[in-house]
């Protein structure tokens, strides 16, 4: 239990660095937005930066979404089904969800470390944020095995 403590508190407390970036990334558009729509002028690379911006945001946020069970879920088949069937669908749905991640985590670090490449305009190196999706991937992975484990547990208690 202590780790599973552990890896809910990390993914708190980085879906809360995510979300310090979400003020600079809207102050950052509407700026860009005023000053193209009164001035004239843009800021330049407000785009490139709202879209690094938005990436560490969503990436950062995914474990702890799933933390709190607040990504989108359709139940209007499952809901139908008796516990056992339930814990069941959830236990093979987040299997397939934990292989998904496991190939967005591999191919994510492979990516990241080849990456050599600069944005366009303001230069900035994107092997960081490639590398943020096998970071933010492995937490959500992370997440996903003890919902898994919880799972099995509720199925256990069920079935005996």
């Amino acid at each position: 239990m202590k780790i599973k403590h552990l890896i809910r508190r990390i993914n708190f407390y980085v879906c809360g660095g995510g979300m310090c970036l979400l003020l600079p990334l809207m102050l950052l558009t509407t700026g860009d937005v005023v000053g193209r729509k009164f001035f004239s002028k843009t800021i330049p690379g407000a785009f490139e930066i709202s879209q690094y911006l938005l990436a560490v945001f969503i990436l950062l946020g995914a474990a702890y979404t799933q933390q709190v069970r607040g990504h989108v879920g359709v139940d209007f088949i499952t809901s139908r089904f008796p516990p056992r069937g339930r814990a069941l669908c959830e236990i093979l749905t987040t299997l397939l969800s934990l292989f998904i991640i496991a190939i967005l985590v591999w191919e994510g670090w492979i990516e990241g470390i080849k990456e050599r490449t600069v944005s366009d305009m303001l230069r900035i190196p994107q092997y960081p944020f490639r590398l943020l999706v096998s970071i933010g991937g492995f937490l959500l992975w992370l997440e996903l095995l003890i919902s898994l484990i919880e799972s099995a547990a509720r199925l256990k208690r069920r079935t005996q």
